[in-house]
């Protein structure tokens, strides 16, 4: 499958961006938004980084409950939105690269959720965790949820599953090279008659990687709960060290 390296910087415009506004239930959100907010294990009032933020939905969430949210996205389109959300103008919203965080010691926390890490070469992955670690404040923890976790990928992964988002209907399909270390991916988007196809790539670490990763780039790490392969995704709490 050829994919462009920097596949991301073009992918989440039109029919993607419209499939994930409409993609999960505010009830859904909201859980999630309570576990973050849990895990971070700060108060209201604190200053949390949500990187990469898309359209804005954890981050509005979090808000509402009285934190002071800083959402950074590369996709203008899904910055529009959530702008366009943020009706009482809670959040700070930002257009940057995820590794281009010029905030040393700002934040009382951080996370990455979803399917939102790996885009980048390993080079780029880490300069994103060391970025995130210079915007926290010493002893702030940093919640990184991936599914992209090796043994838990491999153990699950579909090669051609399908979901339908509102009128939106997404077929995949799955490719992961080993000698790389990267899932390579097919979307075939339909909606209203019109089929459109992009591909993506993410590279996708073991647990010990993973681990060693976070730890490398200044972290002291624990997990949420305790790892089993049929989780859908890991949730590691990274303290800055």
């Amino acid at each position: 499958m050829d994919v462009q390296t920097h596949w991301w910087e073009h992918f989440f415009e039109g029919v993607a961006v419209r499939m994930w506004l409409q993609a999960l239930p505010d009830e859904h959100t909201q859980r999630e938004a309570d576990r973050l907010a849990r895990l971070l294990a700060t108060s209201p009032g604190a200053k949390i980084l949500d990187v990469p933020c898309g359209a804005g939905r954890l981050a509005l969430a979090l808000a509402g409950h009285g934190y002071r949210l800083t959402g950074v996205d590369w996709s203008p389109e899904f910055l529009g939105h959530a702008r366009a959300r943020d009706t009482a103008e809670q959040v700070t919203w930002e257009q940057r690269d995820m590794r281009d965080l010029p905030w040393p010691d700002r934040f009382d926390a951080a996370f990455c959720a979803g399917n939102s890490f790996g885009y980048l070469d390993d080079e780029g992955n880490a300069a994103f965790l060391q970025a995130v670690r210079t915007a926290l404040k010493p002893g702030g923890r940093f919640v990184l949820d991936t599914p992209m976790v090796l043994e838990n990928l491999l153990h699950q992964l579909q090669p051609r599953p399908w979901w339908k988002a509102g009128d939106v209907h997404l077929l995949v399909d799955n490719q992961y090279d080993p000698a790389r270390g990267r899932l390579d991916t097919e979307y075939t988007f339909v909606s209203n008659g019109v089929v459109e196809v992009r591909r993506g790539s993410q590279r996708v670490y073991s647990y010990r990687e993973l681990m060693a990763l976070l730890t490398a780039s200044g972290f002291a790490v624990e997990l949420a709960e305790a790892w089993t392969r049929d989780a859908h995704s890991v949730s590691f709490i990274a303290t800055k060290t």
